[in-house]
């Protein structure tokens, strides 16, 4: 058995080595532990059915033709009917009425009375001719009358108005005993049966919750970052064919079958110890050398 194993940070030389141990510096790789942790892949949500609408085929009476009305017209009726009418109005006319005339007769003045002079004719008025010496008396000579027959205005001519009445005759004419006129008829609706489609059920819809879908995401996170460090080893002073064969055989024991075991080292014999390696954590060795930590953990 060989003492634990001892690794170091690299330096000029193994810290701490002792006669007869064998080291190899060694460029160590980031060592990374696998997290795993759960994420939403799809958030909770709703799956939603469409439930078709139902119908069904029932005889169904059905408006062909909505009511109506129309207009009618009515004509007018007549009658005959015996009326007296105006042939010529009421009117006036004028006329020229004449003078009229009456015979009268009346003494008129023949010679109208007068005052003569006379000679010795006694009267109250008196006077003296100074031609011839005689007296002159001055005497009324009465007047002469004649009688006269004329024609004398009795009334002026004047114009009277006279009415002229009007003038009517009896005629038979037709007349409107109703005017025309319109009136609303009614229109009834018409009505079919009909086979028809009717809804039972409407469409609807069904909807079913889906939960949100998680998944596991592993994520590689550094437990300890790439390095060079002393690794102790196996080499031709701490090491023979016997101890060989003994990695041989605890490797086979372990199920990595190394192929021989007979204290050779080979390729056959590498593939296997580094298969273990990885199996259980331990460093891997890159066909150079076989370091103390696996030799350890082999039992040997």
């Amino acid at each position: 058995m060989h003492a634990p194993s001892r690794m170091k940070m690299a330096g000029g030389v193994p810290p701490g080595a002792k006669p007869g141990e064998c080291y190899a510096r060694v460029q160590t790789p980031a060592v990374y532990s696998t997290e795993s942790k759960n994420v939403l892949k799809r958030s909770a949500s709703q799956d939603i059915d469409i439930v078709p609408a139902r119908y069904a085929e029932v005889d169904k009476v059905v408006l062909v033709k909505e009511a109506s009305t129309r207009l009618e017209a009515v004509p007018a009726t007549y009658e005959w009917v015996e009326e007296r009418v105006m042939v010529r109005p009421a009117t006036t006319r004028t006329e020229e009425v004449p003078a009229t005339f009456e015979t009268v007769t009346e003494q008129v003045i023949d010679t109208p009375a007068q005052m003569v002079w006379k000679v010795g004719t006694s009267t109250p008025i008196q006077k003296v001719d100074p031609a011839t010496g005689e007296i002159l008396c001055l005497v009324e000579i009465p007047a002469t009358y004649k009688t006269i027959t004329k024609q004398v205005l009795k009334s002026p001519a004047t114009v009277r108005t006279i009415d002229v009445p009007a003038e009517y005759q009896m005629v038979k004419r037709q007349v409107v005993k109703t005017p025309a006129t319109t009136r609303t008829v009614e229109i009834p609706a018409e009505y079919k049966s009909v086979k028809v489609t009717e809804l039972v059920e409407e469409a609807r819809e069904v909807r079913k919750p889906i939960p949100a879908e998680y998944q596991t995401v592993s994520n590689q996170v550094l437990v300890r970052p790439a390095g060079i460090e002393w690794r102790e080893i196996l080499c031709a002073n701490n090491t023979d064919q016997a101890t060989v064969q003994s990695i041989q055989r605890a490797l086979k024991a372990a199920g990595f079958d190394p192929v021989h075991t007979d204290g050779v080292i080979t390729r056959d014999m590498f593939d296997a110890l580094n298969r273990y390696q990885v199996a259980n954590g331990l460093p891997v060795d890159r066909d150079r050398y076989i370091n103390i930590k696996t030799v350890e953990a082999l039992g040997i």
